[in-house]
């Protein structure tokens, strides 16, 4: 047995139900579970690898529930720099029908890193084009290497132009062969069991990709097995619009009747949705995934996350492809959170408080989990630290030191730990080439687009 002390934080936040902060906090895990939280001095003296949290806020690590790592390799596309969401795909599209194996692999891992350095520690990623042999099964394999707890999508596109959809024909994949893989990849690596670092969700890409059938055998399977459904939902005006000329029902009402809503649905962005949609979503615990810096640079939006959440709706965040944030920073998505619900609401409108919540618990209820999400005896040894006795804290953590991790600019965590295994020290990945991981990314992405 393996057992890890993290001793002496100037603050150890725990968002446990009673939202206890610790001054001087720390923690003990074995196996990596926990087994105590509280004042350091009330905690075991020994363990087999002891952290000095000194000068440290420590908290839950973060949880992303939407991502598409593949867009590592199309950030910053001058054509679609400073478009909407529909010529956007309309730019990318033809790009990502490139995709190889080795491309998925790589921006896998180059997303990962960030997300890492950027305190999360259980991550969603929707993926949902697949050409040229690529599969999630890459996806899985470094997500395994990287030690992350990592929930696979098996996403997909089944609608191409010449069936009123939006992608070209050669970026869809056919039906049957969808479902049937679906299956596969159910059976080889989907784990309900607590603790697990790996899990499958099907994700159809949205209502002008994929078809009703689809979306109504993909419910289907999910529910048959156990798994999560995830998809995008009203983004945009221009998907409503879509959705009231192909299907004559708005987007909710459509996803609604083909069975996706419920405590096992969660939704990307949920920007435009209506008053009375949300009161019903929330009746039925639907969950969204909130993306705020990517709904800013593709002008979708501000999503009523507040309103959804006094509904009842299961709310976290996401940061989104890395080619419409451009970047995989979560613990920066919920500073863009709380400042942008504050543009929309007034200063009082969410607090940094809220908004880590957001990153950490909330996340945690989308996804389904009850075992990361928060700092206490028998949950997941998943947290991150980040000092505050630094240049960016300087003058602002002495008075607040955990809403100085959203107030102030905070360029990356210090620590990372996943099941008691430090992914991250001293602000550096452990067991990741960097350097030459981006060399080859770099190559890689030069290579797709110039093609």
């Amino acid at each position: 047995m393996s057992t890890l002390l993290v001793r002496d934080a100037t603050l150890l936040a725990t968002f446990d139900d009673g939202g206890r902060e610790i001054a001087g906090g720390g923690l003990f895990a074995r196996d990596g579970v926990i087994e105590a939280v509280g004042p350091s001095t009330t905690l075991p003296k020994d363990a087999d690898q002891i952290v000095d949290a000194g000068g440290m806020v420590v908290l839950p690590g973060l949880v992303c529930t939407h991502h598409h790592f593949y867009q590592t390799l199309t950030r910053n596309l001058p054509a679609a720099q400073d478009v909407a969401l529909f010529p956007w795909l309309v730019a990318h599209y033809p790009i990502w029908a490139r995709l190889t194996p080795g491309g998925v692999r790589s921006s896998t891992a180059v997303a990962l890193s960030e997300l890492l350095l950027s305190g999360c520690t259980t991550a969603a990623d929707h993926g949902y084009i697949w050409p040229n042999g690529a599969c999630v099964d890459d996806q899985i394999d470094v997500a395994q290497e990287m030690g992350v707890r990592f929930h696979a999508s098996r996403g997909s596109m089944s609608v191409g132009r010449s069936r009123g959809g939006l992608p070209p024909d050669e970026a869809v994949e056919d039906e049957s062969e969808i479902l049937r893989d679906c299956e596969r990849v159910i059976a080889e690596y989907h784990d309900p069991a607590r603790y697990a670092m790996t899990r499958i969700v099907l994700a159809p890409c949205s209502p002008f990709s994929v078809s009703p059938e689809l979306m109504r055998k993909s419910a289907e399977l999910a529910r048959k097995h156990g798994c999560f459904l995830h998809t995008h939902l009203c983004e945009t005006v221009d998907e409503e619009r879509y959705c009231l000329e192909h299907f004559g029902k708005r987007p909710v009402e459509f996803a609604e009747n083909l069975g996706w809503s419920g405590p096992d649905v969660w939704y990307a962005h949920a920007i435009h949705v209506a008053p009375e949609e949300i009161v019903r979503l929330g009746g039925s615990r639907t969950g969204v995934a909130h993306c705020p810096t990517s709904n800013m640079r593709l002008g979708a939006g501000i999503a009523p996350v507040l309103a959804q959440i006094r509904a009842g709706m299961r709310a976290g965040l996401g940061v989104d492809g890395s080619a419409s944030n451009d970047g995989s920073h979560l613990l920066d998505e919920a500073r863009h959170a709380m400042l942008l619900q504050r543009v929309a609401h007034g200063a009082a409108a969410m607090t940094a408080r809220d908004a880590l919540r957001l990153a950490t618990r909330g996340g945690a209820e989308v996804l389904g989990r009850d075992d990361v999400g928060y700092l206490a005896p028998g949950m997941a040894a998943d947290f991150i630290g980040v000092r505050v006795d630094g240049l960016a804290t300087a003058g602002g953590a002495v008075h607040d030191p955990l809403a100085s991790l959203v107030f102030c600019r905070i360029p990356n965590v210090d620590l990372n730990v996943i099941a008691g295994l430090v992914r991250v020290r001293n602000g550096e990945l452990v067991d990741v080439d960097l350097p030459e991981l981006l060399s080859h990314h770099n190559r890689l992405a030069r290579e797709l687009v110039g093609r």
